[in-house]
C-alpha cells in the first residue's frame, strides 16, 4: 500500500471515531465539561507517555516543546479549547450544531490557506466559501441565536492546522507534547475537584473518578478515545494532500449530524431543513474541485 494510500486509511478511521464519539460523550453527560476535559488530556497524556517509553523518544518529546514552545503551547490551547466545546456541545444538547462546525471547518481552512499560505482559490471555492457564510446567517437569522458551538469548534480547529503545519516534528511526538503542556493544569484541576469543591462552569457535582466503576472505566477510555484518532489523523495529514484530507473528514460531520437527528432525537426543523442543503452543496462543490486538481495535479506528475 503506498504512502497516500495509507494516509486515507488513516484518516477515514479517525473520522469515524470521531463521528460517533458523541454517543460516548454523552454517557458522560452527568460529569461536568471541564473533569471530562482533564481526563482527556490526563489519560492522553499517559497513554503518549507509554508509547513513547517503549519507543525510547520521551526525551525527544521534551526536545520538540523546547524547540518550538510558542508554537507548542498555542497547538495544545487551540485542542484543549476545541476538545472543552466538543464535550461541552454533547452535554447540551447541540451536537446538530457540534456537526455543522465539521462541516464548516475544511472550508475556513481553505481560507486560513489564502490567508497564510497564500493558495490560491478557486472561483467555485469562493462559491462554496459564501455558501456556508450564507448558511451561518440563515441559521442565526431563523434561530434568532449565533450558532456559536460551530463557529468556535470550526476556528479552533482550523487554526490548529495551521500552526500544526509549522511544527517541525513528527505526528505522535508532536501531539504527545500538546497534551503534556496541559496535564498539569488538568491535574491541578482534577485534585481541587476532588478535595476542594471546584465545580467550573456548571454547578454539577464533580470527583466522578472512583465513585463507581462504569464511570470511573469511561474516564480512563477519554485516554485511547483521544489519542489514537490524533494520532492517526496526524500521521494520514502528513502522507495526503489537503484536498483529499478535506473530502475525507466530511466523514466526521455525516457521522455526527446523524447521531444527533438519529439516536439523540435532537430538533431538526426548517431553518436546518434550509441551511443544512446549503453546506452540503458548499461540500460538493468544494469536494469535486478538490479532486479536479488532485487528478490534474498527478497527470502532471507523470508527464514530468
Amino acid at each position: 500500500m503506498t504512502d497516500p494510500a495509507k494516509g486515507i486509511v488513516a484518516i477515514i478511521a479517525t473520522c469515524v471515531v470521531w463521528g460517533l464519539s458523541p454517543i460516548y460523550y454523552k454517557a458522560l453527560a452527568h460529569v461536568p465539561p471541564l473533569e471530562v476535559l482533564s481526563h482527556r488530556a490526563l489519560w492522553s497524556f499517559v497513554m503518549f507517555a507509554a508509547i513513547l517509553l517503549v519507543q525510547r523518544r520521551l526525551a525527544a518529546m521534551w526536545q520538540v516543546v523546547k524547540s518550538q514552545p510558542m508554537l507548542m503551547i498555542a497547538a495544545s490551547v487551540m485542542i484543549s479549547a476545541n476538545w472543552f466545546i466538543f464535550i461541552l456541545s454533547t452535554q447540551i444538547d447541540r451536537s446538530t450544531e457540534a456537526s455543522i462546525g465539521y462541516y464548516i471547518y475544511p472550508l475556513l481552512a481553505i481560507l486560513l490557506g489564502r490567508v497564510v499560505f497564500g493558495e490560491k482559490l478557486s472561483r467555485i471555492k469562493w462559491i462554496a466559501i459564501l455558501l456556508v457564510l450564507a448558511a451561518v446567517v440563515v441559521l442565526t437569522v431563523g434561530l434568532q441565536i449565533v450558532p456559536l458551538v460551530a463557529l468556535a469548534l470550526a476556528i479552533t480547529f482550523a487554526i490548529y492546522g495551521v500552526i500544526k503545519k509549522g511544527i517541525d516534528a513528527g505526528p505522535i511526538l508532536t501531539v504527545a507534547g500538546e497534551v503534556a503542556l496541559v496535564t498539569p493544569l488538568a491535574v491541578v484541576w482534577l485534585v481541587g475537584v476532588h478535595f476542594a469543591g471546584f465545580q467550573g462552569f456548571q454547578p454539577a457535582s464533580g470527583g466522578i473518578f472512583g465513585a463507581n466503576l462504569r464511570d470511573t472505566l469511561l474516564l480512563i477510555c477519554a485516554g485511547p478515545i483521544t489519542s489514537i484518532p490524533l494520532i492517526m489523523f496526524a500521521y494520514g495529514a502528513r502522507r495526503v494532500a489537503m484536498a483529499t484530507t478535506g473530502i475525507v473528514f466530511y466523514l466526521n460531520p455525516t457521522l455526527q449530524f446523524l447521531v444527533a437527528v438519529l439516536i439523540f432525537a435532537e430538533p431538526f426543523g426548517t431553518v436546518h431543513m434550509i441551511a443544512f442543503p446549503m453546506i452540503w452543496a458548499a461540500v460538493i462543490l468544494y469536494s469535486v474541485t478538490a479532486l479536479r486538481q488532485d487528478r490534474a495535479a498527478r497527470k502532471l506528475a507523470a508527464l514530468g
